[in-house]
């Protein structure tokens, strides 16, 4: 830790699994920073499973080994073996399993590993000066530098301001940079299942009218128990009904869609829901502004892309800023910012529209849908060069990668 008004190369506004991630990607390249964030790191980091899980593909794992987090991370990981497509349990199953050599789709991990590896990792680097939790009560950002005012009085000064608050982001807003969004009018419901039958290490994904239905695999319980991440989305009309149900009862309709997939079902944490929205922000930099993770791009949790987009913005960013330092370049030049935007551009506005456009897909009901979307999984199925491309996507290994996401 340092004092609160050394003057750093970056000022990271959010220290959640993005923020924190860039901090320490930086500091590899020996980039400074100060990392805000208002909540309790003890609370995100408390004992015991909330159900939140997050996927993270080959692409961002090789950023967590790149930073020095294989270690922390390697025990705590499930890997991904395949993703099984089906359209309401219905004929026409669509499988995604990559060869022997290629190694996983993924893996999956609890979040809260996530932030003791990061929290812990960020503990120890001198060039990462982190405060939390405590309160922004003013940003300010100009032609020579930019700084946050704490409620405390003090002020983190640095070159160039990073937001990643997430989908409120303050710092979007106060910057004007305007924003496309819709809400879907559905919600996720999430918790951690116990269940009889092994997951065998596979992805399930429903598709409902409603929305998806996502079962993803995790590490056995302590007592060998086999558990998986339930994603469910439901009607926003429906969501209040669903919240209340016993956990019997809930069980009950969890099972109605998944049939005998998994056996015998129990939960093994709290459930929790959150509304689904699309949202995308044509501009992700302005004066001394770069935007990363939600705060630039918000989507369907319908294929776990959300987290390893912020992840590729990690890479990229960190990549632009590292060549503008040993150009002898000032991090906050709007054409060292307008490189890291062009780079994103294409990238997270393809992967936003590929998510969109499922959801609406499958959302659309009837069996005449159903049929055209079965037959279609069957073209999928039968195409080795589709199969390969969205394989390729769901790792994170197309297109122009960042070095830090490459082996």
């Amino acid at each position: 830790m340092t004092e609160a008004n050394e003057t750093r190369d970056l000022l990271i506004l959010g220290g959640g699994l993005v923020g924190m991630t860039l901090a320490l990607a930086a500091a590899k390249k020996g980039l400074s920073c100060h990392v805000v964030d208002r909540a309790d790191p003890a609370e995100l980091t408390a004992e015991g499973f909330d159900g939140r899980a997050s996927a993270i593909s080959t692409a961002s794992w090789r950023l967590f080994c790149n930073v020095g987090l294989e270690a922390a991370l390697e025990p705590h990981g499930c890997d991904i073996a395949a993703i099984a497509v089906l359209d309401q349990m219905k004929p026409g199953r669509l499988d995604f399993r990559p060869e022997p050599h290629e190694g996983t789709l993924g893996r999956m991990f609890a979040n809260r590993q996530l932030r003791l590896a990061l929290h812990e990792a960020a503990a120890k680097e001198p060039l990462i000066s982190w405060h939390a939790p405590v309160t922004v009560v003013e940003r300010h950002r100009d032609a020579f530098g930019v700084s946050a005012t704490l409620a405390d009085g003090s002020v983190l000064k640095a070159a160039l301001m990073v937001g990643a608050e997430g989908r409120g982001s303050p710092s979007r807003e106060e910057a004007g940079l305007k924003l496309a969004s819709w809400d879907y009018s559905h919600r996720a419901m999430i918790v951690g299942l116990d269940h009889s039958k092994p997951h065998e290490n596979v992805a399930w994904e429903i598709f409902y009218p409603d929305g998806p239905f996502a079962l993803l695999p995790m590490l056995d319980g302590p007592e060998g128990q086999h558990r998986s991440a339930l994603v469910w989305t439901v009607d926003e009309k429906d969501a209040a009904g669903v919240v209340k149900l016993s956990d019997r009862a809930f069980l009950a309709e969890v099972h109605k869609r998944m049939g005998d997939l998994l056996g015998e079902l129990k939960l093994n944490s709290t459930r929790s829901s959150f509304p689904l929205s699309f949202q995308h922000t044509a501009r992700i930099v302005g004066e001394r502004l770069a935007l990363v993770g939600d705060s630039a791009h918000g989507m369907h949790p319908i294929a776990g892309q959300g987290l390893n987009l912020g992840l590729r913005d990690v890479g990229a960013l960190v990549e632009v800023l590292d060549e503008a330092l040993r150009l002898g370049l000032d991090l906050g030049d709007a054409q060292v910012l307008k490189k890291y935007e062009e780079w994103r551009a294409l990238d997270s506005l393809m992967v936003m529209g590929a998510t969109d456009g499922l959801t609406r897909l499958f959302g659309v009901p009837g069996k005449a849908a159903s049929a055209v979307r079965r037959l279609g999984m069957s073209g999928v199925q039968r195409s080795g060069w589709l199969k390969r491309f969205f394989m390729d996507e769901a790792r994170g290994v197309s297109g122009k990668l960042p070095e830090l996401l490459k082996a």
